[in-house]
C-alpha cells in the first residue's frame, strides 16, 4: 500500500503535544512543546520541528532541534522547561517563536530567518518603559502564548486560569508593535475565567489554558482548553481583542459529547489536558490536538482531525479517529500498528489519565513503547486485561475474510473482533502465554463499507497488542 497518514501523525516514538500548525510556502510546520517518554513532568525536552508537504500529511520530515531550553538567559542551567510555544512571521519576513518558561511569568521571544532553522534568543515582551509583561504591578501571569501577525501589529494571547481561582480573570490579548516585543496596546480580557463566567455563555467550558488564534475570512477563531481539560473549545469575533462569543467544542481527547457511536457522556479514551491549533492545509481545515500515552500525563502525542465549517461559521465537534491525517477511511487491507488506536477502554470508565492510580497496578490498558526516550521503538498497547478494548476508526473494508493480530504477554484467552464497541462479535482469535511477539489469526467476515474495528481481550493474565492485519 502507499503510505497513509494516521494518528498520531508523527512516529510513535515522538512526543510533541501542544501542536501549533502553520503553513509557510508549500509545507506545514508544527511547533509544540516536547515531552519525554517516561518523563516525570511536562515538556522536558528541547523544541524540535516537524514539517510535511501541504498535499501529503503522511510524509512528515524531522527538521531537528530549533531551540534549546538553555538558550534563554533566564535558564542557563536548564532547570526550567519550555512550555507550549507558537510561531508567527513578522513584518520583516523573519519567524518569531513565543514561549513561557515553566517557573516565570514573562513571555520570551526567539527569532530565525527560516521556519525550521535554529532560533536565537531575541528578547522579552515588554511595555514601552522596558518593564516586562507579567512583572508590572497588577499584571496577570503569562502562559501559553498564541500569536497572529497582521501587517505591523502582532496579537498575543496568553493566560492560565484554574477553576475557582479568583485572581485570574481570563485570557488576555495584547497588541505588539513591529519590533515584535514592545506593547502597543495593553492586555485586555477577551473571555472569562470560571469565577467570572456567570451569564457569559461560557459556563461549563470556561477558559483554562492553551490560547491559539486563527483568522478565517473576516472572523477570528480563539481556540483554547477549557476547565474540563480534555476538550478544545472555541470562540469567535470580528475583532481580534474584543467581542468573542463562545461557540462550542471542536474536539475532546476522550470523545466526550460525541453521540454518533456511543452515549455522549461515555469516555472512549483516557483523556487529559489538551492543546492545539487549526490550520488550512491543502485547501482543507484541520484541528491539531494531543492524546496521553504511557499511563501518565507526561508522554503526550499529537493528533489531527479534519474539521468542517457550517454556513454560519461554526464548527461541529469531530470524533477522534485513527485516520485523521488521511482525511478519510484507511485501506481495509494490510497490517496496522496498534498504537493508532483512537479508542481505548477497560472495565472501569475514566475521564482522565491517571484516575485512581489504576495504571500503577495495571488495571487500565495504555499505549507505550519499549526502550528509553529517543529510541525508535514502535509503540504498542500494554495492560490489556479481561474486557479491555482497543478501537480503530475507520477502514474502507472490501472482501475481508481473515483477521490477524500480533500479541505477547502472560495471557490465555482470545480477542473478540467487532465493528462497534458494544456490537456483536464477528469472530474470536485465541491467544496463549508467550514472551515474544507472536502472530495469531482467524477466519471471519468483516462487512464491506466504512467500518470501525474493535478488539476486546477476554481471558486471564495481561496481553500486549502490537498490530492487527486484514486479509
Amino acid at each position: 500500500m502507499n503510505k497513509q497518514g494516521y494518528n498520531p501523525y508523527l512516529p510513535s516514538w515522538e512526543y510533541i503535544p501542544d501542536g501549533e500548525p502553520h503553513v509557510y510556502g508549500d509545507r506545514v510546520y508544527v511547533y509544540g512543546s516536547h515531552d519525554r517518554f517516561n518523563g516525570h513532568v511536562f515538556c522536558l525536552n528541547d523544541y524540535v520541528c516537524w514539517s510535511a508537504p501541504v498535499d501529503n500529511l503522511a510524509d512528515w520530515r524531522y527538521e531537528g532541534v530549533i531551540y534549546r531550553k538553555t538558550d534563554d538567559p533566564l535558564n542557563p542551567d536548564g532547570r526550567m522547561c519550555l512550555y507550549a510555544p507558537d510561531v508567527t512571521q513578522g513584518p520583516d519576513g523573519r519567524y518569531y517563536l513565543y514561549y513561557v518558561l515553566d517557573k516565570v511569568s514573562v513571555v520570551s521571544v526567539a527569532v530565525c530567518d527560516t521556519p525550521a532553522g535554529t532560533y536565537a534568543f531575541y528578547g522579552y515582551v515588554q511595555y514601552p518603559d522596558g518593564v516586562r509583561l507579567g512583572e508590572r504591578e497588577g499584571d496577570q501571569p503569562q502562559f501559553d502564548p498564541g500569536v497572529l501577525t497582521e501587517g505591523e501589529r502582532t496579537y498575543l494571547y496568553t493566560g492560565f486560569c484554574p477553576a475557582g481561582d479568583k485572581t485570574r480573570k481570563g485570557p488576555m490579548a495584547t497588541v505588539l508593535g513591529p519590533d515584535m516585543l514592545t506593547i502597543m496596546e495593553e492586555p485586555v480580557f477577551i473571555a472569562p475565567s470560571e469565577p467570572y463566567s456567570r451569564g457569559s455563555g461560557y459556563e461549563g467550558h470556561e477558559f483554562f489554558e492553551a490560547s491559539s488564534i486563527r483568522k478565517k475570512g473576516d472572523t477570528y477563531y480563539f481556540v483554547y482548553s477549557s476547565i474540563v481539560y480534555h476538550e478544545l473549545c472555541y470562540a469567535t469575533s470580528r475583532h481580534p481583542t474584543q467581542g468573542f462569543v463562545y461557540q462550542g467544542v471542536i474536539v475532546s481527547n476522550n470523545d466526550l459529547h460525541i453521540d454518533t457511536y456511543k452515549p455522549s457522556n461515555k469516555p472512549m479514551y483516557y483523556g487529559g489536558n489538551n492543546h492545539g491549533g487549526m490550520a488550512e492545509i491543502g485547501g482543507r481545515w484541520y484541528i491539531f490536538y494531543h492524546r496521553h500515552t504511557n499511563g501518565t500525563s507526561y508522554s503526550r502525542q499529537g493528533c489531527i482531525e479534519p474539521i468542517e465549517f457550517l454556513a454560519d461559521g461554526t464548527i461541529p465537534q469531530v470524533e477522534i479517529t485513527s485516520c485523521g491525517p488521511h482525511g478519510g477511511p484507511l485501506a481495509g487491507q494490510g497490517e496496522y500498528p496498534a498504537y493508532i488506536a483512537c479508542n481505548l477502554i477497560g472495565p472501569e470508565e475514566a475521564l482522565y489519565t491517571g484516575t485512581y492510580g489504576a495504571w500503577m497496578d495495571g488495571r487500565f490498558p495504555k499505549i507505550t513503547q519499549d526502550g528509553k526516550d529517543g529510541d525508535e521503538e514502535i509503540g504498542y498497547i500494554a495492560n490489556m486485561r479481561d474486557s479491555a478494548t482497543a478501537g480503530f476508526k475507520y477502514f474502507d473494508c472490501r472482501g475481508i475474510r481473515r483477521v490477524g493480530i500480533k500479541v505477547r504477554g502472560y495471557c490465555r484467552g482470545h480477542f473478540a473482533v467487532k465493528t462497534a464497541w458494544d456490537g456483536p462479535v464477528l469472530g474470536t482469535i485465541p491467544v496463549d502465554f508467550t514472551n515474544v511477539w507472536t502472530e495469531y489469526g482467524a477466519d471471519m467476515v468483516i462487512p464491506d463499507g466504512k467500518q470501525a474495528l474493535y478488539f476486546t481481550y477476554e481471558g486471564t493474565g495481561n496481553a500486549s497488542l502490537a498490530s492487527f492485519s486484514l486479509e
